[in-house]
């Protein structure tokens, strides 16, 4: 028993020296970590369930819609031309979020998310995908606003207040990539294809007619899709129109959270440090032959070992 309970304990202390690196849950998502387009789906289908369980609460508690309308949507929406200076954010903010319930809106602006925003990011990278979207979103927003100087009805917004979704940002992103690759087909069968541009004109005219023919709303498709293609233009000009972003969140990441290489080789020192200190390798145990126990027991447990592991692995660790 007395053995069993050094060895134990002789386990634990290895164990938490040779701890490896810590993941994230979304880590462990296949493909994400390379995949812009998966990302923004999770990311906005997250933002859809927020919103939901914010509506769900406030009906719940306030049993009506009066709250959620007069309170909650102005703060998220984009507002009329008069409002936006005291709700600057919303042209952010906008283009994340559906008048409720819009389970099947979302649903179907994720799909072609997908179909376009994996050709976009084959042909450029992923890194360039989430800045075009984003740009999409603020410039069409910005093209909706400005819409409504127009004079009489050519100006007149919908009854609803501006909750749109990704419209802008999904037109742009059909547009950039009928811009990039014109000739581009998408098989359903090994035998039957559909052009980009059939799909692409599909979508538009699916927008089009969802956007009620209010003037302000064709505008702010019309800014979308402008941004997308001129996205790529900037592109093939040698700019990166996105590069800032990744360089700003890179700094904000690197100051409130440390390098994790810088960390992990912290740490593989700290280890060689305290290993130092609990042994000395003897009678012919050298640490690499340590470290390969180690690294089994981290794959496969201790009771894979074998006798002759666990005695060195005991013999080690003694004084």
């Amino acid at each position: 028993m007395e053995e069993q309970s050094k060895e134990r304990l002789l386990l634990n202390n290895f164990t938490a020296m040779s701890t490896g690196r810590k993941r994230s849950a979304l880590s462990y998502i296949p493909g994400l970590t390379n995949n812009a387009v998966l990302k923004l789906i999770i990311f906005s289908a997250t933002l859809y369930i927020m919103l939901a369980l914010t509506w769900a609460v406030i009906m719940l508690v306030y049993r009506g819609l009066p709250t959620y309308d007069q309170y909650f949507v102005p703060n998220i929406a984009l507002p009329a031309l008069s409002g936006i200076k005291s709700h600057w954010w919303t042209l952010f903010t906008y283009g994340w979020f559906y008048n409720m319930p819009g389970f099947w809106e979302m649903v179907s602006n994720m799909l072609w998310l997908y179909c376009f925003g994996s050709v976009v990011q084959m042909l450029i990278g992923a890194k360039q995908v989430i800045p075009m979207y984003l740009y999409c979103m603020f410039i069409g927003g910005l093209f909706y606003l400005l819409s409504q100087v127009l004079p009489g009805e050519l100006g007149k917004t919908p009854p609803v207040i501006g909750l749109f979704g990704p419209r802008a940002g999904l037109i742009g992103l059909a547009a950039a990539a009928f811009a990039l690759t014109p000739s581009y087909r998408f098989y359903l069968t090994e035998t039957f294809s559909i052009p980009i541009a059939v799909v692409a004109g599909v979508f538009a005219v699916l927008m089009i007619i969802g956007s009620g023919f209010y003037l302000p709303v064709i505008f702010m498709l019309l800014g979308g899709g402008l941004t997308g293609f001129g996205y790529v233009r900037l592109l093939r000009s040698g700019y990166r129109p996105g590069e800032w972003m990744y360089t700003l969140t890179g700094k904000i990441e690197g100051m409130v959270t440390p390098a994790e290489d810088a960390a992990w080789q912290k740490h593989n020192r700290k280890r060689s440090e305290i290993l130092d200190k609990i042994y000395e390798p003897k009678n012919g145990i050298s640490q690499k032959r340590i470290d390969d126990i180690l690294d089994k027991i981290n794959q496969k447990g201790y009771n894979s070992l074998s006798a002759e592991e666990k005695d060195t692995l005991m013999r080690a660790g003694k004084e």
